[in-house]
């Protein structure tokens, strides 16, 4: 028997609520700096060749949706819809040990967010990069200074526009250079390394199950959990594919760019649209933005409640919000998009293994798996 989770407007929650909102968050997190500006895909799978690199995508999309399916799962059970209640049921008194992880991932990513801004602010307007970090900042903060209904909205209608942006992009490039693709499909190049590739991306990404978990809260049984684990995989990697085939047209040489998206759309001189996806992107930023930071007021409420027995305030989530991304502004005007993603994901991505999936397989799922077999468990 499962009893209906609520949602925030005091209805039951919805279909979409369920097995698709979880998704959306999903790809909103993982989506980013690199991947929407091409980046990252440019680092991790460009370098073994066009169906190298499509290996690799298909294989991390795989590690997704196990990975989310267990955690949103494992979540489900232990009614922990925080990274701090999640972790503190997986590593019991080692849990301080992924929070150390976890803020050093925010650091990281807000860091590569804020240098993208900026990158998509001197490109696009011609403004210093500075202007492009602190109007993502201000947004991100706007956003998350009203809690999980504000930040469920923005990944619901960003979605959306990504999606509809992503289709719309691939159906132009495909009528302007479709040629080129094929050809490039045509050309034999070394796969080498595609599997590792694909590990490495989707380790560092995958984090983004943990970073999503308030919105998990939807779900009204287990079997919605694993539902929705599974479908985020492929609602979070489609667009990447999608853009992945694009570049390849120019192949190999489009892997030096530091905004491989900027360089087709100036192959496609459509300057309309090209507004609108640099519109896109810095949305997308938001949102991954968003969720990072949202996560962690979600922490620091979890706290906050049990100690003093009320809610963290809007002026308090602004606080935290705002000291955290003005940390990070200044990461991102000293080093840059291309050297963040290029030095620090990789060893991010080892760190998250043996401190989130690695545990998560070895204890998560045991005690799932216990669980099953205990006739007396109830799902609520």
């Amino acid at each position: 028997m499962t009893a209906a989770a609520i949602a925030a407007d005091g209805r039951p929650s919805s279909w979409f609520q369920r097995f698709l909102l979880p998704g959306f968050a999903f790809k909103a997190v993982v989506i980013g700096g690199g991947y929407a500006t091409g980046r990252e895909l440019a680092e991790f799978f460009l370098p073994s060749g066009p169906w190298g690199g499509l290996a690799g995508m298909l294989l991390a999309m795989l590690i997704w949706s196990v990975v989310c399916a267990i955690t949103f799962a494992f979540a489900h059970v232990m009614r922990a819809y925080d990274y701090r209640s999640f972790f503190k049921h997986l590593l019991g008194p080692a849990w301080v040990v992924f929070e150390i992880a976890y803020v050093l991932f925010v650091i990281l990513i807000l860091s590569v967010f804020g240098a993208a801004a900026g990158a998509i602010g001197a490109s696009t307007l011609g403004l210093p990069p500075i202007v492009g970090t602190l109007a993502l900042a201000a947004a991100i903060a706007l956003f998350a200074t009203f809690g999980n209904s504000s930040v469920e909205r923005l990944f619901k209608y960003v979605s959306f526009l990504l999606y509809g942006v992503y289709a719309l992009f691939v159906v132009l490039a495909f009528g302007r250079f479709g040629d080129r693709i094929s050809a490039a499909l045509a050309i034999p190049a070394p796969t080498d390394g595609w599997a590792l590739g694909g590990l490495t991306y989707a380790s560092y990404n995958v984090v983004g199950a943990v970073v999503i978990l308030p919105v998990i809260r939807h779900m009204t049984s287990r079997r919605d959990a694993v539902a929705a684990g599974l479908i985020a995989g492929p609602l979070a990697m489609l667009p990447a594919l999608l853009f992945f085939l694009c570049m390849i047209a120019f192949y190999p040489g489009i892997a030096a760019e530091t905004l491989p998206s900027d360089f087709l759309l100036q192959q496609l001189d459509i300057p309309l649209f090209h507004l609108l996806f640099q519109l896109m992107i810095f949305a997308a930023l938001l949102e991954s933005g968003t969720g990072a930071v949202h996560a962690i007021n979600e922490r620091i409420d979890g706290v906050w409640q049990a100690r003093r027995g009320v809610e963290l305030s809007h002026k308090a989530r602004a606080g935290f919000a705002a000291v955290l991304l003005i940390g990070c502004i200044f990461v991102a005007d000293r080093f840059g998009l291309v050297a963040l993603i290029g030095s620090g994901y990789r060893a991010l991505a080892y760190a998250i293994l043996a401190v989130y999936v690695a545990p998560l397989f070895a204890i998560g799922l045991v005690r799932l798996l216990r669980e099953a077999r205990n006739p007396d468990e109830v799902s609520s």
